[in-house]
């Protein structure tokens, strides 16, 4: 299985320049849909890092990061259009920054090639075809060594030989990733994917950020380790179904969101995406997760008054119950 940090760019663009390239299709077009995806990847990004940094303090698991996006344009199936693209001189790149991030207050760009982590130069990792996401995997693992125990980090850009030294803070250990392909999402345990075609992209942001914090609730529960070690009986799956639905208002509140925020995406998606089939399986019916959300805002609102971090941690069960079925 291909790591959490191979970032999902890496292979969904470059599917699409495999099939633009088979196609004859010019780099205009090229150009027009790798900044389209990426404008994806920047919002997914900047609503990703709020709602990870903002639950930081209750996360089980975190890392210190920086709000950088990087890419390997060795990775894209037309590397010399996406080099051309971004005028880069190395592979390794500034996809995108996290906005209110510490790499934005530092005056980084978008596009920017990177040399060098804490004095590792980036072009002695090798890159291989056979695993054309390894060396985005070791560029990852360098950020995260580098900022253990809340160290900046040291960076050497192209562009100079001074380094630009970046602070890091504490975000839940969870990659968000839009994907080429598909119209859906789901958590997998360490990343959340979302497809590119997902209905919910033309929706307000803080409604996009209720369906993100759904399947981050998944990956902070642990519900894919737990359900992959005791197996998808129905019941607990729509368990874990139950217990994200509750944590969606909770983490949209620490990541500054409003809360109902989560009850009006379910009043949007539900009717058309939510009901019939997934009421008699894994999911109850839209109305009815609607009220299990509604039921949370109050104590929500009560816990403002006792603190400025919202414990959610304190009303959740870290895995599904027992209930017969």
């Amino acid at each position: 299985m291909k790591p959490f940090l191979a970032l999902a760019l890496l292979a969904a663009t470059s599917s699409a320049a495999a099939s633009a390239s088979q196609a004859g299709e010019p780099r205009a077009a090229f150009s027009e849909d790798f900044e389209a995806f990426r404008v994806l990847d920047t919002r997914v990004h900047d609503i990703g890092w709020k709602l990870r940094t903002g639950n930081a303090a209750i996360c089980h698991e975190t890392d210190n990061e920086t709000g950088l996006l990087v890419q390997d344009a060795a990775g894209y199936a037309k590397p010399d259009a996406v080099r051309k693209q971004l005028s880069l001189t190395g592979d390794i790149y500034i996809h995108t920054i996290a906005a209110d991030s510490p790499a934005i207050q530092t005056g980084l760009e978008r596009g920017a090639s990177l040399l060098a982590i804490n004095g590792v130069a980036l072009k002695d990792i090798d890159w291989s075809p056979d695993k054309p996401w390894m060396r985005l995997y070791k560029v990852e693992y360098l950020f995260r060594v580098a900022a253990k125990d809340r160290k900046p980090v040291a960076l050497q850009l192209s562009s100079g030989p001074e380094l630009i030294v970046v602070p890091t803070v504490p975000a839940c250990r969870t990659r968000f990733e839009v994907v080429y392909s598909g119209d859906d999402m789901g958590a997998d345990g360490g990343r959340v994917r979302i497809g590119r075609g997902f209905p919910g992209f033309v929706y307000p942001d803080d409604e996009l950020a209720a369906a993100m914090a759904h399947e981050l609730a998944h990956n902070i529960l642990r519900h894919p380790q737990w359900l992959n070690a005791n197996g998808r009986k129905r019941r607990d799956v729509r368990e874990t179904e139950r217990e994200a639905d509750r944590m969606m208002p909770w983490l949209l509140a620490n990541a500054g969101y409003d809360p109902q925020a989560a009850i009006r995406f379910m009043e949007r998606w539900g009717p058309e995406h939510n009901g019939g089939l997934f009421r008699n399986r894994t999911h109850d019916g839209w109305d009815e997760r609607i009220e299990s959300i509604r039921a949370e805002v109050p104590k929500i609102e009560a816990a403002r008054v006792a603190s400025a971090t919202l414990n959610w941690a304190e009303h959740f069960s870290p895995r599904p119950s027992e209930e017969p079925q």
